[in-house]
């Protein structure tokens, strides 16, 4: 087999090179880029505080009961471990709830989270050599059950939500100094209407408000970044979002902060990579959540689609990776949790490679040059190339099952870990 994989891959280097494209060169790049895969998809959103809050309010819903979801941190971080063994690549990352911090069995409000909560996740990441990404957790909880949380109008609602984001930054912080490596801390908020609001100002001038106090405190970026994630609507916000695309984008470029664009969270029928070109001439960087919606926001499995594959189609082309974090967001507990994971992961570099073995020299002289059939023809050829010989090799030299291999060890895991669960 590995014989085989070899053979076809040096024909498609071949295949690649009459186009002046260097595979080895691509891999070692695609090799260092991190990828930050998300806690959320191994347990529905639970986390582990203590006593669970129910998923209410906010947008947020998980559909399904597949069997073996992690009910510990231990579980999330042994499925993770096994998720590691399967994507090729290194440098990768964890992205935590503060909800999915080690509170001791003990109920700790979340206006109460501190450093010391996470310092086993710390010490987890360091042994497995990842680094971790945190997000705030504004939702399922009493505090957010009308829909409101850093805009509400009630002044003690916001109050506690604003601690609560001001301790996330502070957590992040420790995180980033302890790893050696700027934590990202994402805010996203499920404040919203289900029913056309009269006061969208009033809101909003509340958001603001609640934001210059969050980010009051200067952190270095050396050891935390924010970023603020935007939303075209969700279940019981579906017709007001107070903190939409627009307004998240503006705040951002006025404060010189990240916005984070998640995939799902737009119309079906915008263009999430136009977005790229639109944005990266005014931010620093930029946090993308890759996500797959369905009719609505629905955090499917993330796979190889059309969309996916212009989305880093426009990254590469705009020579904007390296200020573009990449990140999943999905959850999907119909099928085993530990291979939608796998999915998704393999199936954003499969993209992100199939955008690297493009010529695009070529392609943008053909453009300059007006030569657009020559352009349009190019880009069909592309599609037939042998990438699937490429992936592959760069499984196999990651030490990752090839092809549909991996599969079964989902199956045996399923069998010898997540059955003994139940």
């Amino acid at each position: 087999m590995k014989e085989r994989i070899e053979t076809l891959y040096n024909i498609a280097t071949k295949k690649y090179e009459e186009l002046g494209i260097d595979t080895e060169g691509v891999l070692r790049n695609l090799q260092k880029i991190p990828l930050s895969i998300h806690c959320w998809q191994g347990d529905d959103v639970g986390g582990f505080e203590k006593p669970n809050a129910k998923l209410s309010g906010g947008g947020i819903l998980a559909t399904g009961n597949y069997l073996g979801k992690a009910n510990t941190i231990q579980e999330l971080q042994q499925d993770f471990e096994k998720v590691m063994s399967l994507v090729p690549g290194e440098n990768h990352r964890w992205n935590l709830h503060s909800s999915y911090g080690d509170f001791g069995g003990k109920f700790i409000e979340r206006n109460e989270f501190s450093p010391e909560h996470f310092q086993g996740w710390i010490e987890w990441a360091k042994e497995n050599k990842v680094k971790l990404d945190l997000n705030s957790t504004l939702f399922s909880h009493p505090k957010a059950n009308d829909g409101f949380t850093l805009s509400s109008k009630s002044k003690a609602i916001r109050e506690f939500w604003i601690e609560h984001v001001q301790r996330c930054r502070e957590i992040s912080a420790e995180i980033g100094k302890k790893l050696g490596d700027p934590c990202i801390h994402n805010l996203w908020i499920p404040d919203g209407s289900k029913d056309i609001p009269v006061d969208r100002m009033g809101h909003r001038q509340l958001l603001k408000e609640s934001l210059d106090d969050i980010l009051g405190k200067k952190y270095s970026n050396s050891v935390m970044k924010d970023s603020l994630e935007g939303k075209l609507f969700g279940i019981g916000s579906e017709a007001f979002v107070v903190g939409s695309h627009e307004f998240y984008l503006s705040y951002a470029i006025a404060n010189k902060i990240m916005v984070t664009i998640d995939t799902g969270h737009f119309h079906p029928t915008e263009s999430v990579g136009d977005k790229i070109s639109a944005i990266m001439p005014f931010l620093p960087e930029l946090m993308l959540h890759i996500s797959r919606g369905l009719r609505w926001d629905s955090d499917h499995v993330v796979i190889v689609s059309d969309d996916l594959i212009q989305l880093f189609e426009e990254i590469i082309r705009s020579q904007a990776l390296e200020r573009i974090h990449l990140g999943l967001d999905f959850f999907d507990p119909s099928i085993n949790r530990i291979g939608a994971w796998v999915i998704g992961a393999r199936a954003t570099k499969k993209a992100l490679l199939y955008a690297l073995l493009q010529p695009i020299e070529i392609l943008k002289e053909y453009e300059e040059n007006g030569q657009n059939f020559q352009r349009l023809a190019l880009l069909e050829e592309l599609k037939i190339l042998p990438f699937g010989a490429i992936w592959d090799y760069f499984c196999l030299t990651n030490d990752v099952p090839v092809g549909i291999k991996w599969i079964k060890e989902i199956e045996d895991y399923e069998i010898n870990v997540l059955k003994e669960r139940i």
